[in-house]
């Protein structure tokens, strides 16, 4: 059950990792002051990225929360 745990631990951090990865865009496209209608479409890009990010990072706990009671 260790692998489990070291396998979901794995994936959250690469999620977290899409998530910081965002956020950093999203603070770059602030910095540059850009029209609305160029922010809506930075906005879109990073959006898929964040909610994917966010998915694994979810994946990720349930799987160690998942190792942890069959351990």
């Amino acid at each position: 059950m260790d692998i489990i745990v070291a396998i979901g631990a794995g994936l959250s951090v690469v999620g977290l990792a899409g998530i910081v990865y965002s956020i950093v865009i999203v603070v770059k496209a602030k910095r540059a002051n850009l029209s609305d209608e160029d922010m809506r479409a930075r906005m879109a890009k990073v959006l898929p990225i964040n909610l994917g990010a966010l998915f694994i990072s979810v994946i990720g706990l349930m799987t160690v929360a998942l190792g942890l009671m069959l351990g």
